[in-house]
């Protein structure tokens, strides 16, 4: 469902990391280890926001390189950084991700939103939300058109307990049909949704 080869990634003369092959298999995988280890850079790679100097990723069979459409539609990215746009409500972030998939906006998504306790924050700005709204949002927007690839940077930054026990849940629910690849310090959260902890540098 995720295959990176070959990917290598430098800033600079300095190689955060190179050569990496892996196939991901259904589950929760999460990258724990310090910073400046590479994490934010290889998520950001797979979902396609950030370019690899090297080597390639594939989602559910689709190249980011070659077919980046197909490929984005078949996955969700929850950001370290919640305020790309600041001017979007909530609502329009999650009209946009299904558009960007091709898919209807429904329960998946409403239904999460309701759970985050989102209801009275739909139509404003991401300007005018606390971080922990914002990450709140980005993860209802997973919920749209069943991605196979869910990649999230500190996906329970900014949480309050309700909401860290119910992306933990779903995090579980997902992790069963589909590649759900994180980077936290949150062991709680770690435990909570049965994630196997992985180095970068393991991926060879």
């Amino acid at each position: 469902m995720l295959r990176i080869d070959n990917l290598s990634k430098r800033y600079g003369d300095h190689f955060v990391f190179q050569g990496l092959t892996h196939a991901f298999q259904p589950g929760c995988v999460a990258l724990c280890e310090e910073d400046g280890t590479g994490k934010s850079s290889l998520l950001g790679i797979i979902a396609g926001a950030i370019a690899p100097d090297e080597g390639e990723a594939w989602i559910d069979g689709h190249s980011l390189i070659r077919t980046p459409k197909q490929a984005k539609a078949r996955m969700a990215y929850v950001p370290d950084d919640c305020l790309l746009f600041p001017m979007l409500t909530g609502r329009g972030l999650l009209e946009q991700a299904a558009l960007e998939k091709n898919a209807e906006l429904g329960d998946a998504a409403f239904g999460l939103a309701d759970e985050l306790g989102l209801e009275p924050h739909l139509d404003k700005r991401f300007e005018q939300m606390s971080t922990g709204t914002r990450r709140k949002f980005f993860l209802a927007a997973a919920a749209i058109g069943a991605p196979a690839v869910v990649i999230a940077d500190g996906p329970s930054n900014g949480l309050d307990a309700s909401a860290r026990a119910v992306l933990a849940e779903r995090f579980k629910a997902w992790s069963r049909d589909r590649v759900v690849l994180f980077a936290s310090h949150d062991a709680e959260l770690l435990r909570a949704c049965g994630a196997r902890a992985i180095r970068v540098a393991a991926l060879r």
